[in-house]
Order: C-alpha cells, then structure tokens, then sequence
C-alpha cells in the first residue's frame, strides 16, 4: 500500500526557493513514475513535473520549466520538487502522486495515488 507525505511548503517571497520532499513509505516506490501536482483556489489540478521510475526522463509543464527541478531518491523513497525563482502564481497546494506505469506519465488518469498535499505561499 502505497503512502505518500509531502513536506516543505510555506511561505516563501517572490522570487525565493523552496524544495518540497514526497516520501513514499510503499515497497515498490521504484517501480513506478512520480509526479507533482498542484492546485490553486477555483483552479483544476494541473500537472507540474513528473519523473521516470530510475530519474532519468522528466517532464515539466511550461509555466514552471526552467524554474522547478524535479528529482528522485530511489533508495530513500523519496522525491523532490526544488523551486527557484517563485512567483505568485506559483502558489498552490501541492501534491505528490504515484504513476500507473515507469515511464514518464503526464496526465491525471495516469496516476494512481495522491498525498494529501503541501501549501505553497508565495508573497509579493
């Protein structure tokens, strides 16, 4: 069974870093994609980074490419989401969510567990 804890939101001014952590207390967190997510007030969820099972294939959505790094920690069970450069439109709740399959996934349906997410905050 598969349970995900995110950590390392908080408030944070514009144009600062913040690295959020997803640790994954399953058996089989090197098996499978992994991704980060968030959601804003009145907005959908939206895919922000995902990665490989082994890390070496990421995706990242335009509005954060270049600015966020997504990264994995096969042995620690754990993923990260450095963010540098945030903007007030960067902030949201954020998720951390299993993938069905290894490879790089970039849709909701193609993830299978969900964390209970982190709040991002970000001050002008």
């Amino acid at each position: 069974q598969v349970q995900l804890v995110e950590s390392g939101g908080g408030l944070v001014q514009a144009g600062g870093s913040l690295r959020l952590s997803c640790a994954d207390s399953g058996r089989t967190f090197n098996n499978y994609a992994m991704g980060w997510f968030r959601q804003a007030p009145g907005k959908e969820r939206e895919l922000v980074a995902s990665v490989s099972r082994s890390g070496s294939t990421t995706y990242y959505s335009d509005s954060v490419k270049g600015r966020f790094t997504i990264s994995r920690d096969n042995a620690k069970n754990t993923m990260y989401l450095q963010m540098d450069s945030l903007k007030s439109e960067d902030a949201a709740v954020y998720y951390c969510a299993v993938g069905r399959r290894g490879v790089v996934v970039t849709t909701v349906p193609d993830f299978s567990s969900w964390g209970q997410g982190t709040q991002v905050t970000v001050s002008s």
